[in-house]
């Protein structure tokens, strides 16, 4: 069983990681939600698994901001790791 506390929120700060989606990149394996992998091209990112929350974000848009920009990337996977490890990380393919 996962415990998140603090618990997540709209407003919690996130640590931003960029990874790769594509096969063979260090994404891993097909994306949770749409079982595909996602090009360079594609504005899209992978949750903790508090914001996660069981999938009920996938193929959702959300707002990444951050240094006085934000961007809309599509939620199409969760991050994979145990409870033991920071709540409160975005992996994203590409932000611009």
């Amino acid at each position: 069983m996962y415990k998140f506390l603090p618990l997540v929120s709209s407003s919690t700060k996130a640590t931003l990681t960029i990874n790769n989606f594509e096969a063979g990149g260090d994404g891993g394996g097909p994306s949770e939600c749409d079982n595909q992998h996602h090009s360079g091209n594609d504005p899209v990112e992978a949750l903790s698994i508090g914001w996660y929350n069981h999938g009920k974000r996938c193929l959702k848009d959300i707002n990444i901001c951050g240094n006085g920009k934000s961007v809309s990337a599509k939620v199409v996977d969760k991050c994979d790791f145990d409870d033991s490890y920071p709540n409160n990380i975005v992996y994203a393919l590409k932000i611009v």
